[in-house]
């Protein structure tokens, strides 16, 4: 198997994964929502502020630093383990030891157990890191993700039966640590890695060295969201915060879907050839093309539906929330170019400029939501818009120091989405100039109307325009077609 096969067969795996983790997380959430208090959620995210963010910060990077190296073998993973495990322990202890403060504090003596049994967290995760570490490596991603499933059924089904016996914010502490529990023991029979103690301290030295920078970059564009989010909550509101919050992660949402689990694949391919710049390029494109074709439909679409698809979906309160998103959807376009940027970065330990760029772009949008927040939403969206563009320009530009290429190479690239989605837009006008009053009698109708006759554009347009570098790509999916229509005329005699 090739590495292209390679990434779209993980890509393939990793995307059923965080899909069913999401309609689980869904599912369960509704169910949880009913047994349980407001209130519990609460206390369990109030602790999940302390651990989440110093569980952020105890990773270490150093998984991506086994992923990437050229070679590495079970000491490699034995020494990043227990370097990883005595940080949790030292975290462990901290957490342990400040819990009556805490509690104190928030005044509810209940966060004091609940402290100190959430931060066992920090004992089981290194088991688990280093495994997801080793299947990564081996673009072993149908495993990685059938772990995450079997793990995300049980979780979920012990959050249920914990909070139907009235166990409360208990059933969703102790369902998490069920959840880490299985997926140890799951990855321990999908691994060969005989996990022990090693304390070579070079080994340890030197993964680390690359982790940092991965933890620094992670570190920054945690700030940067958190930041934006507290000028917000400060200045205007949580009112305010709410909708633009709305508005932030459903603009984000078909990137996180569909084009998040491309990731891993690709970091682990680019790393195998982290010193052919030649074929590191041509991934690259290639992969900005066929993000391109799959993501920005979604992002035209969302541009005509917002009002109604929020109206509908989400209630009538929340329909300030639409304006936004219609401003955010024009951020698609830059995602698909940004975001594999990071991982070139990565893979060519480029990390030390991309943590500068972390910088800017912190700067850079603190200022834009500041300026902003004189126009509201619309204002404030228009600025996060701004710093999207700044950053994808700027880690483009990375990119561009990185490897052998020009800006023509980056039109080329983009140039079958730009074909395939122009129809989709002019379908959508025309649609829209004909349908105008439908959006406010009846909007789902209007949502219909637009949705429907837009999947059978581009889907025609996919299939039947003469694209060259889409050409494989078309072969494909005719091919599945066929075969598909082929299964249903079996079935019907």
């Amino acid at each position: 198997m090739n590495l292209g096969q390679s990434i779209r067969k993980g890509t393939k795996w990793l995307l059923v994964g965080n899909t069913v983790d999401r309609v689980m997380d869904f599912a369960f959430g509704v169910i949880l929502a009913r047994l349980l208090v407001p209130a519990d959620f609460g206390m369990l995210i109030t602790v999940q502020v302390f651990t989440g963010f110093v569980g952020m910060v105890t990773s270490g990077g150093m998984g991506q630093s086994l992923i990437r190296a050229k070679e590495v073998d079970e000491d490699d993973f034995n020494a990043v383990l227990t370097l990883q495990l005595l940080v949790g322990m030292l975290v462990y202890g901290v957490f342990f030891l400040i819990a009556p403060w805490f509690a104190q504090y928030f005044e509810k003596p209940i966060y004091e157990d609940l402290l100190r049994v959430s931060a066992l967290i920090f004992l089981l995760r290194p088991f688990v890191f280093m495994r997801i570490s080793w299947l990564n490596r081996e673009m072993e991603f149908k495993k990685r993700s059938l772990v995450g499933i079997i793990a995300g059924i049980f979780t979920g089904i012990s959050s249920v039966l914990m909070a139907w016996s009235g166990m409360g914010v208990w059933s969703l502490t102790l369902s998490g640590l069920i959840g880490m529990f299985c997926k140890n023991i799951l990855l321990a029979r999908f691994t060969p890695l005989r996990l022990r103690l090693n304390f070579d301290i070079g080994i340890m030295r030197r993964h680390s060295a690359y982790g940092s920078k991965i933890v620094a970059n992670d570190f920054l564009s945690h700030i940067r969201a958190e930041a934006i989010k507290l000028i917000m909550s400060k200045l205007v509101g949580p009112s305010f915060l709410g909708l633009f919050n709305k508005a932030d992660s459903l603009h984000r949402l078909p990137y996180r879907t569909f084009g998040s689990p491309v990731s891993q694949p690709l970091f682990r391919a680019m790393s195998k050839i982290q010193d052919d710049l030649d074929q590191t390029k041509y991934m690259y494109y290639r992969v900005v093309t066929l993000l391109g074709v799959y993501l920005l439909p979604f992002y035209v679409g969302l541009w005509w539906v917002a009002e109604p698809f929020i109206g509908v979906v989400y209630g009538k309160q929340w329909l300030p929330a639409a304006e936004p998103l219609r401003i955010l959807t024009m951020a698609g376009i830059f995602y698909i170019v940004g975001r594999p940027c990071g991982v070139v970065l990565m893979a060519q330990n480029r990390l030390t400029q991309e943590m500068v760029g972390q910088v800017f772009n912190l700067i850079f949008s603190v200022v834009a939501v500041f300026i902003g927040l004189n126009w509201g939403l619309e204002g404030v969206s228009w600025g996060i818009l701004a710093s999207q563009i700044f950053g994808a320009f700027y880690y483009y530009f990375l990119v561009y120091r990185t490897i052998p290429t020009r800006l023509t190479d980056l039109l080329h690239a983009l140039i079958p989405c730009l074909l395939l989605n122009l129809p989709l837009f002019l379908i959508l006008a025309l649609i829209d100039s004909l349908t105008g009053d439908l959006k406010v009698v009846n909007s789902a109708l209007y949502l219909v109307a637009m949705v429907v006759p837009g999947v059978l554009v581009y889907m025609a347009a996919f299939l039947l325009l003469p694209i060259m570098a889409l050409d494989s790509e078309q072969q494909r999916w005719k091919q599945k077609f066929r075969e598909s229509l082929s299964f249903l005329t079996r079935q019907r005699s």
